[in-house]
């Protein structure tokens, strides 16, 4: 996983509106996601195009039909390597922080 590449497409207002809306109803056409976004046709493409590169969007074709299904593993990885760590540390500290109010209040 190009981590980079990832980190580039959430950087996008349009294009986390797309992995919102991807969210809410997978398996959406261009047609369908077009509707949620006040851009062009041509820049949803290029948007999808780089949520597509960044993995965080799989595309499959059905008959003369693109579908757009969210994938949602790069953004588990970067949970897990960055956010989690982050997140255990506060609960550490809320978890010091009551019991050191249960004792206040044991006194």
């Amino acid at each position: 996983m190009n981590i980079d590449k990832v980190f580039k497409a959430l950087a996008d207002i349009n294009r986390r509106t797309l992995l919102d809306q991807l969210y809410l109803k997978n398996g959406q056409t261009l047609h369908e996601l077009v509707q949620h976004l006040d851009i062009s046709r041509q820049a949803v493409t290029k948007h999808l195009t780089i949520l597509a590169e960044a993995n965080l969007v799989i595309e499959v074709r059905r008959g003369r039909e693109k579908l757009h299904y969210l994938n949602s593993a790069p953004i588990g990885d970067i949970y897990n390597r960055w956010i989690s760590k982050y997140n255990h540390h506060r609960m550490e500290v809320l978890d010091d922080m009551k019991h050191q109010l249960e004792e206040e209040n044991d006194e």
